[in-house]
């Protein structure tokens, strides 16, 4: 391995340090918690090489919803790939979906709610988000209805289910009712 080799390879390993730290202190304690000086104690660099990587908090926050949209594709696709038929894949995925902003709320948010100065919906949105959005319509647009488009279908129900997730986030909606919640959008929007 050349010198150039190792000392890109331990860039990209300390870039992976500080999402993975950002990613844990907001986890823990918010957004809020998340500072340049705090990361840069946590992963025990300077505070100049970390902005060697990022300019600051809202290009950490786009690195976190890039791994995050990572994460939520995979456990989509692996939680419909079990489900057997149209109908139980939608399902499965609508809990894959509130399950993961559920245990991810920082990462939600960052994903979401938070500017990372990502591009949504756009020719240079980044793969990730793609891929994610990817994931939705794998399941969805196989059961969108005549005449309705796949992308438009899997948007409507994107929106519905992130309502969803951030109601009952933020105690608005009983979590204890869900499950309820996923068979009415499901029985009430899929058109088989």
């Amino acid at each position: 391995m050349s010198v150039q080799e190792r000392k890109e390879r331990e860039r990209a390993e300390r870039e992976r340090l500080i999402v993975a730290t950002a990613r844990e202190l907001a986890e823990q304690q918010g957004w809020g918690a998340v500072t340049t000086r705090r990361l840069a104690e946590r992963i025990e660099y300077s505070q100049p090489v970390l902005y060697s990587h990022f300019r600051g908090k809202r290009e950490i926050i786009g690195a976190v919803a890039l791994e995050g949209a990572a994460q939520m594709a995979a456990e989509i696709r692996a939680a419909t790939a079990v489900a057997d038929g149209p109908r139980a894949r939608v399902a499965a995925l609508a809990r894959a979906y509130l399950d993961f902003a559920a245990r991810n709320p920082a990462t939600y948010d960052a994903l979401f709610q938070l500017d990372g100065g990502l591009p949504y919906a756009q020719e240079d949105t980044p793969e990730p988000l793609k891929d994610a959005f990817a994931a939705l319509l794998e399941s969805l647009g196989e059961v969108a209805g005549d005449g309705v488009g796949p992308g438009l279908f899997t948007e409507t129900f994107w929106a519905s289910l992130h309502g969803l997730a951030t109601l009952t986030r933020a105690g608005r909606l009983p979590p204890a009712d869900t499950e309820q919640r996923v068979h009415l959008l499901v029985d009430r929007l899929v058109v088989l």
